[in-house]
C-alpha cells in the first residue's frame, strides 16, 4: 500500500487527508518513485482552493516537486533504472499526477537525475523555484551582466532563486519586501539592496539605487494594480515580467501609451518544462549552478508528511523565507 495526500472538495488546509491507496505498477512512459522529500509551492494552495488555472478532478492529489529513488519503470522508459536518485520537475497537471505521497507514479518526462551529493531535501527545493526564475533571467537573454533586476516578494523560494541567478549572470539584484523583518535576511541572501515597500517610495528608491537609470527587468509574482508603480522604475526598453497573481485584483499591464518604451508580459515555468529542449537547457544551467555552489536552495522549515495540513497553513501565513519542505517517514536518501 502507498500513502497519498488527497482531497475531495475545495477549501482550506483541513480538506487534505493522508490516505492508504493501492500501490500500482507504472504504465507506459511512467516511473514509480519512493518519495523522500516534497517541495511545497504556492500553486498547490491555489489548486486546493480552486483558484488555480485548472480545477481538480476529485478525489485529487496534488504536488509538483519531490526527490527520491526510482522503484520501477514502465514500458518505454530507458532513461532511468531502479535505484536511481531523482528529483521531480513541474511538467504535468496536478489533476493527473501528484507528488504528495510516499510512493508516487509520475511521467518519466518530469523526472531528472539527482546527483549523489544533492540530498533529498535540497533536491525537493530546487526545480520549481530555479526554473521559474531561469526563464526570464537567463533563457530569454533579457538580463545581462551589470543590469539591475528588481525582484518583488523576494523572500519566497523563487525570489531567493532569482537573486542567486541574477548574481550568477553578473546582474545586480534589488529585492523588495513589505516589512523590515526580512530585510537583513535578503541582504544576507545576496540582494545588493532591499526596498521596504511599506516604508519607502518604490520608484524613488529605484532611481536612487540605479543612479537614475532604472532597472532592466522587474520579476513580479504579485500582479494587481501595483504593476503600474513597478513600471515607473523600469529603464527605457526594459521588461516587466509577471509570473504570479498573489494580488487577486485586476492587473492593468502597463500600456504603450503610458509607458512607450516598456515591454510587459506574463510568464509561467511551463513555457520551459513543456518544451524538452528548453527544459534540458534549464536542467543543465541549474545543475551547473548547484555544482559550482552559485545556487544554494534556502529551506525555511521542514514538516513530516503527516503534518501536511500544518505545512500548508504555515505557507499561507507568509512568514517563511525560502522553501518549505515536507519529509517522508521512511527517511531521506
Amino acid at each position: 500500500m502507498a500513502k497519498l495526500v488527497q482531497f475531495d472538495r475545495l477549501g482550506g488546509a483541513e480538506v487534505l487527508s493522508l490516505r492508504e491507496v493501492e500501490d500500482r505498477a507504472p504504465g507506459a512512459g511512467e516511473v514509480r518513485i519512493r518519495v523522500d522529500a516534497i517541495g511545497l509551492n504556492r500553486a498547490e494552495i491555489m489548486y486546493r482552493d480552486g483558484a488555480y488555472f485548472y480545477q481538480p478532478a476529485f478525489p485529487s492529489t496534488l504536488g509538483y516537486e519531490a526527490a527520491g529513488v526510482i522503484e520501477a519503470v514502465g514500458e518505454g522508459v530507458e532513461s532511468f533504472t531502479e535505484g536511481d536518485l531523482v528529483a521531480v520537475v513541474p511538467a504535468f497537471l496536478q489533476s493527473e499526477y501528484g507528488t504528495y505521497g510516499d510512493h508516487v507514479i509520475l511521467p518519466a518526462s518530469a523526472v531528472v537525475p539527482r546527483p549523489a551529493n544533492v540530498d533529498a531535501t535540497t533536491g525537493a527545493a530546487v526545480w520549481m523555484a530555479y526554473i521559474t526564475a531561469y526563464g526570464p533571467l537567463a533563457e530569454s537573454g533579457r538580463v545581462r551582466p551589470g543590469d539591475y533586476v528588481l525582484i518583488t516578494a523576494a523572500s519566497s523560494s523563487v525570489g531567493l532563486a532569482a537573486i542567486q541567478i541574477a548574481r550568477h549572470i553578473g546582474a545586480i539584484p534589488i529585492a523588495t519586501t513589505r516589512g523590515r523583518g526580512k530585510k537583513q535576511r535578503l541582504l544576507d541572501a545576496g540582494a545588493a539592496d532591499v526596498i521596504v515597500t511599506n516604508d519607502e517610495d518604490l520608484p524613488a528608491r529605484i532611481k536612487e539605487i540605479t543612479g537614475g537609470e532604472g532597472v532592466r527587468l522587474v520579476f513580479d509574482p504579485i500582479a494587481g494594480p501595483g504593476v503600474e508603480t513597478l513600471a515607473q522604475g523600469i529603464a527605457p526598453g526594459g521588461f516587466l515580467v509577471v509570473y504570479g497573481a498573489l494580488d487577486p485584483r485586476t492587473t492593468p499591464l502597463p500600456n504603450a501609451q503610458s509607458f512607450p518604451a516598456l515591454n510587459s508580459s506574463t510568464y509561467t515555468l511551463f513555457e520551459i518544462t513543456a518544451d524538452p529542449e528548453r527544459l534540458a537547457r534549464a536542467v543543465a544551467f541549474v545543475n551547473a549552478g548547484l555544482a559550482s555552489g552559485s545556487f544554494t536552495p534556502v529551506v525555511d522549515r521542514t514538516f513530516d508528511l503527516t503534518e501536511i495540513a500544518e505545512a500548508h497553513r504555515y505557507m499561507e501565513a507568509n512568514g517563511q523565507v525560502g522553501k518549505i519542505v515536507v519529509t517522508v517517514g521512511h527517511g531521506a536518501a
